[in-house]
């Protein structure tokens, strides 16, 4: 392929990943309505959309209530008066939105997405990805997901309300307290698949899933994704008991729905990211023979994941500012650390040898 075929391939595919995520995004706001309603006994969207099948006793049954309900928001929030605050910075104030959704769509450039698909996978590569065989992709991930931070921060401070401030001054406090955790979790997946290629990474989970391998790796990452999500229990930054919302309490209409947007897609995305990382990835059965189900299989995994992240809201208390500090920097950290340490020195041993007599004697006591 030439390069201009590259980039037409590239800009095509990539408009229709971004569109099959951000229509999810909105898809997912209902999913987390209608399970934290589930879980928590209440009545959640049951109306807008509903399709009503009449019966014999004469009441009428709702099939599919609530399926409009995204539909019915977006339009609220197009026509809501979208009030612009005295005194504030407005052509940063204006750019924070922006800043906040871009970083949650660039994510998904990596993310391998199935096998070798038919006409879909050019010849040099193994893998669907809208930029595949990047070597780097790992890296990439790590830069893209610490530069989501700065819309937060940049919306504070441009709408000049000391809350909105306290707001994105936690959010850059949390992104260093736990982004140490979560990047040396994440290089644990590479040393074990000696790649930082995320299509690689995959590759190398056709024996076994990562997470069984390291299951400590796996929890300090979800548990890290989450505070970069600032998502519940996290969600400091915009508490509404003491900060009146938070970093986007000047917002409204649509540039409130834009932040509303990033923190949905940026679940989505790194729940992509886990899956890749620990989870196998697009991997399942009969992926090599039918590699078109790799798109399947990883959708079933993100919806997993974005499942267990509601869960977690629905379950557990916001914690003090002050337990959210000491969990990153005393206890998340230290484990990475020392993670990070074994792991390495454990592979070093395995290529020099060591572990070989011991693994020779398992296999005989267990297979004779």
């Amino acid at each position: 392929m030439t390069p201009g075929e590259i980039a037409l391939r590239a800009l095509i595919v990539g408009f229709i990943v971004t569109f099959a995520f951000i229509t999810g995004f909105a898809y997912t706001t209902l999913l987390e309505r209608k399970l934290l309603a589930r879980l928590q006994h209440r009545v959640g969207p049951n109306r807008a959309g509903y399709i009503p099948i009449p019966t014999r006793d004469g009441k009428e049954r709702k099939l599919l209530g609530g399926f409009l309900q995204p539909a019915a928001d977006a339009v609220k929030l197009f026509f809501k008066e979208d009030i612009t605050p005295g005194r504030v910075d407005l052509i940063i104030y204006n750019l924070a939105p922006m800043l906040a959704v871009i970083p949650a769509i660039l994510i998904l450039a990596v993310i391998p997405l199935a096998g070798k698909v038919p006409w879909l996978v050019p010849d040099p590569y193994n893998y669907f990805a809208i930029v595949p065989g990047l070597n780097v992709a790992v890296l990439f991930v790590l830069a893209i997901t610490s530069v989501g931070v700065y819309g937060i921060v940049l919306a504070g401070w441009a709408s000049n309300s000391k809350y909105a401030v306290l707001g994105g001054i936690r959010a850059s406090a949390q992104m260093i307290s736990y982004e140490l955790a979560m990047g040396l979790s994440v290089l644990i997946p590479v040393m074990l698949a000696n790649s930082m290629n995320l299509g690689e990474i995959v590759a190398a989970q056709k024996g076994g899933w990562f997470v069984f391998l390291q299951p400590v790796a796996a929890i300090v990452f979800s548990i890290a994704v989450l505070a970069e999500l600032q998502r519940a229990p996290f969600d400091l930054l915009e508490a509404e008991q003491e900060l009146s919302a938070g970093f986007n309490v000047e917002y409204g209409g649509m540039r409130f729905g834009m932040f509303f947007m990033a923190e949905y897609m940026k679940m989505a995305s790194l729940s992509a990211i886990a899956a890749t990382l620990f989870f196998g990835g697009y991997r399942g059965p009969f992926v090599d023979q039918v590699p078109a189900l790799g798109f399947l299989y990883i959708s079933i995994k993100i919806i997993i994941g974005l499942v267990l992240m509601i869960w977690i809201r629905a379950t557990f208390p916001r914690l003090r500012y002050d337990q959210l500090m000491n969990f990153g920097w005393k206890v998340l950290l230290p484990i990475s650390v020392m993670n990070f340490i074994l792991v390495g020195v454990g592979i070093v041993l395995y290529e020099e040898g060591v572990f070989t007599p011991l693994i020779e004697m398992m296999r005989a006591f267990f297979f004779g």
